[in-house]
């Protein structure tokens, strides 16, 4: 049963408390012998102990107007008048000390009486990443680079003098951004480093951008703005969450690999490398890795559970978490831009084992619809391999006791003069009004020609293949 209770009296405070005492006698406060039983109390006459006894004790001796009140005793800090935590995305703050030779600790010291904060402008985001480097620390926003001072006296005259006229022992100085409106976004998983170049991902301008000692590159323009344009933006999904763009810095092949993971599971992957020596984005891989990073001049990247080491000297070429995959290359062979062409043979510099996926011109003319992914394509059969396109001649062998050895064939890529080549045969439906010399025409005819190509299956499984340049004859089209 509730109860209330009307006390009046100066600055003073009910506590709850059982009125048990070890001698079974009753507690007195100020001459009163507690609350009555009625109403929850201790009754004094019965002596028989009641466990929802009640004692009123008041903040004042004796509870006399102005007496002594009782005292707080120590206490380690002050309460705020709004304990409430506060969030500041775009602040820095340090606390005190430590010195391992001399035992000072004061990592858990944050002083209220020094400057221990600095902060950035909010408007470029939250600060996503922190990188210290010598005497400087880089701080990325999400659409902002700055770089501050640490560890340095940097007061100087008025009129800019390169001499300080004080000292003024401060841990983060003066913050200075970099040239430009770019930031890392929210994927701060995008950063490595190798020596004094930085490499990142601004996901919210859709660039990769490299932070050197000339200021802010954009990497991703090198002939690659819209392929990184469209990848990055299919990263994040309203539906699906966030994405990663994992980066890191393969040392043993001195590159900065970049995997681009759409949270969208029905969206392919891209895995790909930039060489800064070349300038250009030189590979594209075919392996998705949770984790990625370099120690000891070998580069690492985890999947599940398992870490594997990449280009091992005993592992096979193109062999990626026990999955083996071809190389391939795609070109445009485009000569004599403004004049149409027929391609009549495709050659190659380089390794045993590489065949023509695909060999498809531009548009030709309009098929049976008007739009223009309708227009009519020449493309070739597959131009095989060496190997692959092996064969013997149709005649049999002798029976006699001398057998004739017959010779080998090809119906792929032939090799001649250190050079493998083949003829390009039109594999093309013919269209209305096309005239056609027999079963195996010979070209594709268009402005200009897209070529895959790619490691065959059976020659030298996984091992290492060359491709130094590809060329084709062409002659030019009858009227032009």
């Amino acid at each position: 049963m509730a109860t209330t209770l009307e006390i009046k009296y100066f600055n003073s405070f009910v506590l709850k408390k059982s009125s048990t005492a070890a001698d079974g006698s009753v507690p007195i406060w100020n001459g009163s012998f507690g609350i009555p039983q009625a109403i929850g109390g201790y009754e004094r006459s019965s002596g028989v102990e009641n466990d929802g006894s009640w004692i009123i004790e008041e903040a004042r001796i004796r509870g006399g107007y102005n007496n002594t009140s009782t005292g707080y005793g120590v206490r380690a800090y002050l309460v705020e008048d709004e304990p409430n935590s506060s969030i500041r995305f775009n602040s820095l703050i340090y606390s005190g000390i430590y010195n391992s030779r001399t035992g000072i600790n004061n990592t858990n010291v944050f002083s209220v009486a020094d400057e221990i904060t600095r902060s950035l402008d909010p408007v470029n985001g939250s600060i996503q990443k922190l990188y210290a480097e010598d005497t400087n620390l880089t701080i990325f926003q999400e659409s902002k680079v700055s770089k501050a001072l640490i560890d340095k006296d940097a007061i100087y005259s008025a009129e800019g003098g390169g001499v300080p006229i004080s000292s003024l022992n401060v841990v983060i100085g003066q913050i200075v951004p970099y040239l430009g409106k770019y930031g890392m976004g929210d994927h701060p998983e995008s950063f490595a480093v190798y020596g004094y170049n930085k490499f990142f991902v601004d996901s919210y301008q859709n660039v990769v951008l490299r932070l050197s000692r000339s200021g802010i590159d954009e990497i991703s323009s090198t002939g690659m703005r819209s392929f990184f344009r469209n990848e990055i933006i299919n990263t994040d999904s309203v539906n699906f969450g966030k994405g990663k763009l994992l980066g890191a810095w393969d040392s043993y092949n001195k590159e900065y690999a970049l995997s681009i993971q759409p949270s969208n599971p029905s969206i392919l992957f891209n895995t790909l490398s930039y060489d800064d020596r070349s300038s250009g984005w030189i590979s594209r891989y075919s392996y998705k890795p949770s984790q990625s990073f370099s120690l000891k001049n070998q580069h690492y990247t985890t999947t599940g559970s398992s870490v594997y080491v990449h280009n091992s000297v005993s592992a096979p070429y193109n062999n990626f978490y026990g999955i083996q995959n071809p190389s391939s290359v795609t070109f445009v062979f485009n000569p004599q831009v403004s004049n149409v062409k027929v391609f009549n043979t495709v050659n190659y510099e380089g390794s045993n084992g590489w065949q023509v996926d695909s060999f498809v011109s531009s548009e030709t003319g309009p098929g049976t619809q008007s739009n223009v992914a309708d227009n009519v394509r020449d493309k070739t059969n597959t131009v095989f391999s060496f190997v692959q396109g092996s064969y013997d001649s149709a005649v049999p062998p002798n029976t006699g006791a001398a057998a004739v050895v017959q010779p080998i064939f090809h119906a792929g890529f032939d090799r001649k003069e250190n050079v493998y080549c083949a003829n390009l045969v039109n594999n093309t439906q013919a269209s209305q009004g096309e005239i056609v010399f027999g079963a195996a025409v010979s070209g594709i005819k268009g402005f200009f020609s897209t070529v895959k190509m790619s490691t065959d299956t059976i020659t030298n499984p996984g091992g290492y293949k060359e491709l130094f340049a590809v060329s084709s004859t062409y002659t030019f089209a009858n009227g032009y």
